[in-house]
């Protein structure tokens, strides 16, 4: 617990003094920074040869590189996908508990993960003043885990996945549910959200993402215990990896960059 603080009390005045201060230069290349982790982790959860990982990992940072200078935007169809991947794919996979394969198609699915979480992410911060709306999205999300976490604790008895993450329950989940509903309402009233939308609609916003949210830490646990691991990496003492910190995050993310470009 003491080493999962003091690594709390480093990660967040540094996220937080990057996302409000930033200018876009560094903001990219600090998000890059994170993908690029992130997607090394998943790479090892592949169980990719170094001689696959290391093109891999050198082509997408290129790739983030070329897009930023050029200003590069992912295109609607690409957008489709993403909701496709994350609403439709997604469940299917945790249903039939597919293998990672270490092929073009764990190359691609790894990009899917990864790509669109670095476009949201700044994409939703195009300047440091649109640092508070990104924010918001961002704390729907730890509240939704926190919470979830407590009221699954306390009156969790219904396991969502007890083959996939034990600790999760139908219980924690209505819980998590109801209270970033709230905080969405609290948000909205506050005019944090950055677009104009109903109470139904932050109502609905707020239930969407908290199950994609839910999905994507499933998806998440269940490429771990497919590979035999209990953290996707030890680089953040306490916490387990990069990708352990931001699963739920990337998925919430990407699915309501996709609803923004789509949509608004």
């Amino acid at each position: 617990m003491l080493q999962r603080i003091l690594t709390a009390l480093v990660l967040l005045p540094l996220m937080l003094g990057m996302l409000f201060y930033a200018p876009n230069g560094l903001w990219a290349f600090f998000c890059s920074l994170i993908a690029l982790i992130a997607l090394w982790e998943y790479s090892r959860l592949c169980k990719m040869e170094y001689q696959q990982k290391m093109p891999y990992l050198a082509g997408t940072a290129l790739f983030m590189l070329l897009a930023h200078t050029g200003g590069w935007q992912l295109p609607a169809l690409a957008w489709w996908l993403v909701l496709g991947f994350w609403l439709l794919v997604m469940p299917l996979w945790l249903k039939n508990k597919w293998s990672l394969p270490n092929d073009w198609k764990g190359l691609t699915v790894g990009w899917m993960l990864m790509l669109p979480f670095w476009f949201a992410l700044v994409g939703l911060r195009p300047e440091p003043e649109s640092a508070l709306p990104l924010l918001a999205i961002m704390g729907l999300v730890w509240v939704a885990d926190s919470f979830a976490y407590f009221v699954g604790r306390a009156y969790g008895k219904r396991k969502i996945a007890p083959s996939i993450s034990p600790g999760k329950s139908w219980e924690g989940a209505a819980g998590g549910m109801l209270c970033a509903v709230i905080y969405m309402l609290l948000v909205r009233s506050a005019g944090w959200l950055g677009f104009e939308t109903t109470w139904l609609g932050a109502a609905c916003i707020a239930a969407i993402l908290t199950i994609v949210s839910i999905c994507g830490d499933l998806l998440e646990s269940w490429l771990k215990r497919a590979a035999g691991v209990k953290d996707s990496s030890n680089l953040l003492p306490g916490h387990g990896g990069v990708f352990d910190r931001t699963d739920s995050l990337l998925a919430v993310l990407s699915v309501y960059a996709a609803i923004n470009f789509l949509f608004a």
